[in-house]
């Protein structure tokens, strides 16, 4: 009798949302297996465990941080290994299961749609499946387009083809799952006059960053015929992610060059400073290539960039951080208040008081994790609070950006560093889910009283 009953337990204490924090682990395990073969490195060249399981975590969180060089280190096998890590982190767990699943012939059942509206932070069972089918679609388009517009315009930079193409092929896995891995140890600095290469890595960090629905629904449009795109209705989700995302690029190249405007801009012409600011901006919303030494900034400006890593990018995209709705909600919360409001309201569409406080909570959550490892990272390390800073704002938020101390990092501070990372990948949604039950809501209710606050 108990041994009947052990399927129905087994599903209520594993949730979709912790089901899917252990696909990440077991995704995790096999990543660091793989990138620990003696296959993926250089000749009489080897790393200890705990960089190799940093790297792993870093790549599959699509972040960036390296405790070690990864041009120097790995073998062309071994960067080809990364690769397929940064797309299992860009496309999640349950898309390439889904897509494995389908290639077998095997029916997608309820629970696995239910993973898969974990995993891509939907709130419906409908669409699943197709909603994989095109996001595999619009990925392989451009990551094919890419590949070839970059491999044809770097051809003359390199003596051998195969070469040329080997690094656009990197470059766009890097930049459209915002990685922030590349094939140089000074990041994109050599191309820091090379303004094709700029927008085009640009380009491909937006459409990672800016959330798969957004991509979906604006193909959609531009498929459609002339006459009808007239009558098509963007939704409160793509209009405000769109909003906020640009603006926070626009905003954020503005500040970054405002601040630093009589220090690293100084001699800096015009076009070179707005492709740095700009390049900075998108970049360190979530991916972590950069064309400059961020050590060449004004602590301020390191400061800024922190605030930007912890916003990080959008719902359902290769980014991490608090993502721009949950921004946007907040924002927009805080003014209604101060303004006597009783509801909050966007583009005339009334915000679910759920949704509110999923954001509220959200931003308390990250600030308050960001803050406890700030201040044991500055009590067991003697780097300064600014570099600090800046070191776990980028691994919440799965940007990658340095300032060159990662690698000098304790054993400690490394394993700090990858669990923000693979809670950036997850989702802090997803991670405060895993500790909800599927209980219901309690019979007892309580009488309520007022609290004094503020």
């Amino acid at each position: 009798m108990a041994d009947k009953k052990l399927p129905s337990q087994w599903l209520k204490i594993l949730t979709p949302a912790r089901t899917l924090m252990l696909y990440y682990f077991f995704a995790l395990v096999i990543s660091t297996c793989i990138l620990s073969l003696p296959v993926a490195y250089k000749e009489g060249e080897s790393a200890p465990f705990i960089d190799v399981l940093f790297t792993a975590v870093s790549a599959l969180s699509v972040t960036g941080l390296t405790t070690f060089s990864i041009p120097d280190t790995f073998s062309f096998t071994g960067l080809i290994f990364l690769t397929i890590i940064l797309h299992l982190g860009l496309l999640g767990i349950m898309s390439i299961s889904t897509v494995i699943m389908l290639l077998l012939g095997r029916r997608i059942g309820i629970r696995e749609r239910r993973l898969i509206m974990q995993d891509q932070n939907m709130y419906k069972f409908g669409g699943m499946v197709q909603l994989i089918k095109q996001i595999l679609f619009i990925v392989l388009t451009v990551e094919i387009a890419s590949i070839i517009v970059l491999g044809c315009y770097l051809l003359p930079k390199f003596d051998e083809p195969k070469k040329a193409f080997f690094h656009a092929y990197f470059y766009t896995i890097s930049a459209l799952s915002n990685g922030g891995f590349t094939l140089d140890n000074r990041s994109f600095i050599p191309y820091a006059n090379d303004y094709f290469i700029q927008f085009i890595i640009m380009v491909l960090i937006i459409i990672g960053a800016i959330g798969f629905p957004v991509l979906i629904e604006l193909k959609s449009y531009l498929l459609l015929p002339k006459h009808k795109k007239t009558l098509f209705r963007f939704s409160l989700y793509t209009k405000v992610t769109t909003t906020t995302f640009f603006l926070l690029l626009f905003v954020g190249a503005l500040f970054i060059y405002l601040i630093d405007q009589n220090h690293f801009f100084s001699d800096k012409h015009v076009v070179e400073s707005v492709f740095y600011a700009l390049f900075q901006s998108v970049t360190s919303r979530s991916a972590g290539l950069s064309t400059l030494d961020v050590t060449a900034l004004s602590e301020t400006n390191q400061l800024f960039l922190s605030i930007l890593m912890f916003i990080g990018a959008s719902p359902s995209s290769a980014g991490g951080g608090i993502r721009t709705t949950t921004l946007a909600l907040v924002v927009i919360f805080i003014m209604t208040y101060a303004r006597g409001g009783k509801s909050v309201k966007v583009f005339r569409r009334e915000i679910y008081e759920d949704d509110l406080s999923k954001a509220v909570t959200v931003t308390l959550l990250a600030i308050f994790m960001c803050t406890v490892g700030i201040m044991v990272m500055t009590t067991i390390e003697p780097f300064p609070l600014t570099e600090i800073v800046f070191e776990v704002t980028s691994a919440f938020g799965t940007v990658g950006l340095s300032q060159g101390i990662t690698g000098e990092l304790s054993t400690f501070s490394k394993v700090i560093l990858m669990i923000f990372m693979f809670i950036g990948r997850i989702g802090l949604v997803t991670f405060i889910f895993t500790f909800r039950s599927d209980a219901g809501e309690p019979l007892v209710r309580y009488p309520k009283e007022r609290i004094m606050i503020g």
